[in-house]
């Protein structure tokens, strides 16, 4: 069987690549290569960029309605190949259909807010700021950004948070497709020319993080855009901020659950399994952390089990599959490593997914539903993201003792109580460190027009993506100030007050 070899979309054109290097994508279900992708040149990426700055221009002054067109027929494009896109997400990711499907309709959300840009993009201004003179704040698109994006949402991430605001506003753009998953992000690519994008305006690759370096320092990149592991998040903030760009770095995750004595303790678990399980656990809004109080923690944690079990794993194309597989197969020892490091520690092993066999699929890479119990504050499975289908169990005295140990944690993304306790409720809404809180909601991602709001080391920068901090990132601001003389100041030669002033 002959093996597809994707090519970089670079000026409106896929083109073949000059690189000597491909690197192999696998179908997580089977463990076969199913693909291969350019580990593109710096010479490529140079082109990427070069054509994105020319195209940059001629966008940016397209009216602001000609570009939203573009993203309306996008999105009905995108609606009109849902289930071709949901196979080919799931088929190099991982995810079980439903979840697959999910990450595309993450997609349509951002377009569709970034629809709005005919109103979002107004401006402000105030006549008579001082007698005769008026101001007027417009927001301005700046060039060309930077995406990189990771594997685990190879739709949502590059196609949703990236690229909709940012060309909506005027911007051109770059995209660094994860290498393990960039199938999705290329068809939508092709989708987005098909909808009649300008040439240049959004450029997909993949590459290494070598060649990668190159957006952090470029002088034509304006911004940079990343999503990944806080230690990479890290140098990308500071490079890039370095060499005078904006930045914002969304980054890992250990999100946790506080779960009370007067929970509904079927249904709170029921928003655990989904959190923490979904999508394999490989996404920075899982749950995989509960901390629970003690004198409901053995019933928690038996109808954890209870209903884990009740869950299909199989292949992520199979309608059928509740869990999916891990990306890779570094990724599915990366997480059986993290489970014996919780053994060593010495939490309890109370639900073992390590040697699961799906029938047909043996070559996949699959891990099952792990539940680590006993799992005190000093162990580091605990405390660092494993990302995976991995859940530990705290089982803490009170809410002050939850409270205490979850804000201990260095991540801030997203924190979530599960009570019928309004005060409870409100106090843990107040004093969690999470950016995104969840009140008997397992997931509490905002909708696309609220912001993706991490907080810790979970995200660098000082505007998060999507919502108004995104459209704000890639604009910059700019007022004017406006005099019309009479016909006597025509003749004057005195300097106004306001002129003056400064």
């Amino acid at each position: 069987m002959s093996i597809e070899k994707l090519k970089p979309f670079i000026n409106g054109q896929f083109t073949e690549s000059s690189s000597a290097k491909y690197m192999d994508i696998y179908d997580p279900s089977t463990g076969e290569v199913i693909a291969q992708t350019p580990c593109c040149t710096k010479e490529e990426v140079e082109l990427a960029i070069a054509a994105a700055r020319a195209a940059f221009p001629l966008w940016r002054d397209t009216p602001v309605p000609k570009r939203v067109e573009v993203l309306y027929k996008f999105r009905d494009l995108l609606t009109e190949h849902m289930d071709e896109l949901t196979h080919m997400l799931a088929r190099e990711n991982g995810k079980n259909w439903e979840e697959a499907r999910g990450d595309l309709l993450k997609v349509k959300e951002p377009v569709e807010a970034a629809c709005g840009a005919p109103s979002l993009l107004m401006g402000e201004a105030l006549m008579d700021v001082t007698s005769g003179y008026d101001s007027t704040l417009y927001r301005e698109p700046l060039g060309v950004f930077a995406g990189i994006a990771p594997f685990n949402f190879p739709a949502m991430i590059p196609m949703g948070w990236m690229m909709p605001m940012c060309i909506a506003s005027g911007n051109t753009l770059v995209l660094k497709a994860a290498s393990m998953t960039p199938m999705t992000s290329h068809r939508l690519a092709a989708l987005l020319k098909e909808a009649g994008l300008l040439g240049g305006v959004v450029n997909v690759l993949t590459c290494s993080r070598n060649e990668a370096e190159l957006f952090l320092s470029h002088p034509d990149v304006k911004g940079v855009t990343f999503v990944g592991s806080t230690s990479v998040g890290r140098h990308v903030y500071a490079t890039a901020a370095a060499n005078g760009k904006r930045v914002q770095c969304l980054c890992e995750a250990k999100n946790h659950a506080l779960v009370l004595a007067d929970a509904p303790i079927p249904r709170a678990a029921a928003g655990i399994i989904n959190s923490a399980f979904g999508c394999a656990g490989e996404r920075c809004m899982a749950l995989p952390a509960v901390a629970v109080e003690e004198s409901i923690a053995d019933r928690l944690v038996e109808e954890l089990i209870k209903q884990a079990r009740t869950k299909k794993i199989g292949p992520a194309y199979d309608k059928t599959t509740d869990l999916g597989p891990v990306v890779t197969a570094a990724q599915k020892k990366w997480v059986l490593d993290w489970i014996e490091k919780g053994l060593q520690e010495g939490a309890v092993l109370a639900l073992d997914g390590r040697d699961v066999t799906v029938p047909g699929y043996e070559k996949g890479f699959y891990v099952g539903h792990t539940i680590l119990d006993h799992v005190g504050p000093e162990m580091s499975v605990g405390q660092q993201e494993i990302f995976g289908p991995v859940l530990c169990i705290k089982r803490v005295k009170n809410f002050e003792d939850g409270l205490t140990q979850m804000n201990a944690n260095e991540f801030a993304n997203g924190s979530v109580i599960f009570t019928q306790n309004g005060y409870f409720a409100r106090e843990f809404s107040r004093r969690t460190h999470g950016g995104m809180v969840g009140i008997n909601v397992g997931i509490p991602v905002p909708a696309g027009v609220f912001p993706f709001a991490g907080h810790k080391n979970s995200f660098f920068g000082d505007l998060h993506c999507l919502g108004k901090d995104g459209l704000r990132f890639y604009t910059e601001s700019k007022v004017v100030t406006a005099h019309w003389f009479t016909e006597d100041e025509k003749k004057a030669t005195r300097v106004s007050t306001w002129d003056g002033a400064l």
